[in-house]
């Protein structure tokens, strides 16, 4: 898979702290992940950094072979890395409070393991229709889930940044984790909320369906989220599933 990511500050925040990165074991599968740290200037930053890092090296280290080793690989590997960050906070008073969202994927050949807790969201652009692969694990979500809302409606709502899960909260991390199928041509796009909820999804597709590189793509939609007056960092990657473009 050839990938592309890009992150940014956003014109309203003081700091970045969502956090992006790539890597390939010595199988050559390779890992993607997206951390956005919350917690205010409660060292969200750190988590984010935190858990990237831990899950890029472990990958590196200890990988998984095979789809349904790389399901019960996320579980565990994000158990522990909640568990370091909450010792963290108990250690250290400026610390606490702090976590992170965090979406990840890895791409074995054609087929896809994604993980995901918080509001960081991945999708499959699959034929020109792009799908939501992860669940919004936030308030909002919830009422949407119970039809109180719309989804509409849901992305305009004051309370749409309370998320319900998150890295480094809780004692039981709750990470969903499912398997996908990768076609020739599929692109996955990974992102932290301060995209999604200032582009529209009809907006995503045009850039994605566009003859360009993978990287023109992250920058167009970043630029698009701060031209949309995104409140928030920004973060971006994109996969394609091809040898022949990128």
């Amino acid at each position: 898979m050839k990938v592309a990511y890009q992150t940014d500050i956003g014109h309203q925040r003081k700091q970045n702290q969502d956090r992006v990165n790539m890597f390939t074991n010595d199988d050559g599968n390779q890992l993607m992940v997206i951390a956005d740290g919350i917690g205010g200037n409660r060292s969200g930053d750190i988590a984010a950094e935190h858990t990237v890092t831990v899950l890029g090296n472990r990958f590196k280290e200890n990988p998984p072979q095979t789809p349904l080793e790389g399901i019960r690989w996320f579980a565990r590997e994000t158990q522990l890395i909640n568990n370091q960050i909450l010792t963290q906070s108990k250690r250290n008073v400026q610390l606490q409070g702090m976590g992170t969202t965090m979406v990840a994927a890895i791409a074995f050949k054609n087929a896809l393991v994604v993980a995901n807790i918080g509001d960081s969201r991945g999708y499959i652009f699959h034929q020109n229709l792009l799908t939501q692969i992860t669940i919004d694990h936030s308030l909002v979500n919830e009422l949407v889930k119970t039809g109180d809302i719309s989804e509409d409606e849901a992305l305009k709502l004051p309370q749409s940044n309370i998320i319900t899960r998150a890295i480094g909260i809780s004692p039981d991390a709750q990470v969903e984790v499912n398997r996908f199928e990768l076609n020739e041509g599929d692109q996955l796009l990974m992102c932290s909320d301060g995209l999604f909820k200032t582009v529209e999804k009809d907006q995503l597709i045009a850039v994605l369906k566009q003859p360009i590189s993978l990287q023109e793509k992250c920058t167009k939609l970043v630029a698009m989220a701060n031209d949309a007056g995104s409140p928030d960092n920004i973060t971006v990657l994109i996969g394609i599933n091809s040898d022949q473009e990128g």
